[in-house]
């Protein structure tokens, strides 16, 4: 999860965060070379008296400054529009989960089980254990099995929301009368947190996402005694 002073994301917890990932540096990349000419030429110009003829009227450098940002604009839309369909591609899911927003809390539904789903509100400060994070952990985590394939259905009940989990890469928004999906796969174990990134009220901000990730094994436990408890 984020930490006080980070600049960067989060870690990556699935395959599609780190591309995300490399895509940023990527284009950080460019962009500082960009700006580092930019600066250089400006400060050429302001330093020097001199003027160079060639510069003036020149067609050689017309064709190189109109087809060089054509190319550096075709090396940053190229990998975006991969990443774009990645983000998209829903293959074979293990597991399906519908998530439904609500003010201020989320439901989730286990539709590969009967009978298994609950709420998640978010715990009170005042109920929190030693080492519980304010303001994101929930009573009732999404648990997921590790290194599996997971559509997640997004919808909601009142108004806008937003169902996202940065170190997943993932981020759909939940809206009224509409059943919106995404995928991820949890590449580790460990539980990730996520808040609703729609103003959808005045406590939009108190209704956060925790997805555990688990073991298959681990899983499968949790599931059984979840269903026992219904």
């Amino acid at each position: 999860m984020a930490h006080p002073t980070q600049l960067g994301f989060q870690d990556a917890a699935s395959p599609v965060m780190e591309e995300l990932l490399h895509f940023h540096d990527h284009a950080l990349m460019i962009v500082f070379l960009i700006s580092t000419l930019v600066l250089y030429i400006i400060i050429a110009m302001v330093s020097t008296n001199l003027t160079n003829k060639y510069i003036l009227d020149s067609q050689e450098i017309e064709i190189v400054w109109t087809i060089l940002p054509a190319v550096i604009l075709v090396l940053i839309a190229l990998p975006s529009l991969r990443i774009l369909y990645l983000m998209d591609e829903i293959n074979d899911p293990h597991l399906t989960i519908k998530a439904m927003g609500h003010q201020w809390y989320w439901s989730y539904e286990y539709t590969d089980y009967e009978d298994l789903g609950f709420d998640s509100y978010m715990i009170p400060t005042q109920d929190l254990t030693p080492g519980q994070f304010r303001l994101l952990e929930t009573d009732h985590r999404m648990v997921v099995p590790m290194e599996s394939p997971i559509r997640v259905l997004v919808s909601a009940e009142d108004v806008l929301h937003s169902w996202a989990v940065p170190s997943l890469g993932v981020k759909m928004d939940a809206v009224p009368g509409r059943l919106n999906q995404t995928a991820f796969i949890a590449s580790r174990p460990g539980v990730f947190y996520g808040q609703c990134s729609e103003i959808c009220g005045a406590n939009h901000s108190f209704m956060p996402i925790v997805v555990e990730a688990v073991p298959l094994q681990h899983f499968e436990s949790w599931s059984s005694l979840m269903l026992e408890d219904a």
